[in-house]
């Protein structure tokens, strides 16, 4: 039986890597079984390079599409055409797409369309706005699979009351951390981190992507000066993309403990998050990081995609609230913040559950 595993962004490789190991596992077992990984953006995205699959421990993907469009229609369409030209040559039994991309969605369409069985790793998951794209990426990909692979309860549920088949239905836990847990040994010390850092290793870590709070630039500049004045004379360590950079020195932001650092390969950063007294993120996925870390979190957002970071772990959403941010790191800061609970399944057996699932289910 033949996978095609589709990516559509950077953060996809994190959870796609897992599945290829427990694929390759069960090939050497004597399993029928074999994939191809396919980014549906260019080869030459800075943000996917040869150094991010060895420090996942993955192979590189087999076929770029080469789609850099922003604008959705274009985007949709040209995704669907290289993809369909993808299976044409290189047919496939099972089409797995991970997360709310449009390029999941996009490939999930051609795939149902063409009588293909469709998986869904991370389903169920919902900020019931529907006025944002990813909602409606997820909620088309979710109406349309064959197997709805989730990572908690909530998701389920969400599933559930919308009237999803139970049996396509699998709790498989959270494959996100299958990737630390596999990575945790293997996380590398940034080269400048000695010289930035004092001789205690206190530091907090800030990330940022979301485009529309870097858009309101008051209040990403009120948020930031905040975070750096209640940092209790700890360093604030920011490795950002380009484009965050630019936002935030257009924003004007005076504060000389907040040092903004290119952006780091996975392990570099994995080793960032991983001894940080605190994170301040607008990331879901970081979000799940430090919970399995047992690492203070706050979130810049007023959802979370996995409710289990802030109800069992160490998230708190405080939005775009500048008071709420500042209470925060006051608790942060005198190290009244709550420890995680470990939800249950996120233990880094995840793609193993999601590949022994097909293979049952298929008779592989």
């Amino acid at each position: 039986m033949r996978i095609a595993i589709v990516a559509g962004a950077r953060p996809n490789f994190m959870k796609i890597a897992p599945l290829c190991r427990a694929i390759d596992s069960a090939r050497e077992k004597g399993k029928d079984l074999s994939y191809r990984v396919i980014y549906t953006g260019a080869k030459d995205d800075p943000c996917i390079d040869e150094s991010l699959f060895a420090d996942l421990d993955m192979p590189v993907p087999d076929a770029y599409f080469g789609v850099t469009s922003r604008r959705a229609s274009e985007m949709s369409g040209a995704i669907m055409m290289a993809f369909e030209k993808e299976l044409d040559d290189y047919p496939s039994q099972v089409i797995m797409v991970v997360d709310d991309l449009t390029a999941s969605m996009c490939c999930a369409i051609v795939g149902k369309k063409r009588g293909l069985k469709v998986a869904h790793v991370v389903a169920g998951t919902r900020s019931f706005d529907m006025n944002m794209p990813r909602e409606v990426n997820r909620t088309i990909v979710d109406a349309i699979s064959d197997y709805l692979f989730t990572a908690g309860m909530v998701a389920n549920r969400n599933l559930n009351q919308e009237g999803m088949i139970p049996d396509y239905i699998h709790y498989v836990g959270n494959i996100l951390i299958d990737t630390i847990r596999h990575n945790r040994k293997r996380l590398q010390k940034p080269e400048w981190f000695d010289s930035l850092v004092g001789a205690d290793g206190r530091y907090l870590l800030l990330t940022l992507n979301r485009r529309d709070l870097l858009g309101r630039q008051d209040n990403l500049k009120s948020l930031l000066q905040t975070l750096a004045e209640k940092a209790a004379g700890m360093p604030v360590i920011a490795p950002l993309h380009g484009y965050v950079q630019e936002a935030v020195k257009k924003a004007g932001v005076q504060a000389d403990n907040l040092h903004l650092m290119p952006s780091e390969g996975y392990l570099n950063f994995g080793y960032l998050v991983y001894h940080a007294q605190g994170i301040v993120t607008d990331s879901g996925n970081i979000a799940e990081e430090a919970t399995f870390l047992d690492v203070p979190c706050i979130t810049l957002n007023t959802y979370a995609e996995h409710p289990e970071t802030w109800r069992m772990g160490t998230n708190e959403l405080v939005g775009e609230d500048v008071e709420k941010l500042a209470a925060a790191m006051d608790r942060l800061t005198a190290g009244q913040w709550k420890h995680a609970n470990l939800p249950e399944r996120w233990d880094g057996r995840t793609a193993e559950r999601i590949i022994q699932t097909i293979i049952n289910t298929e008779g592989v």
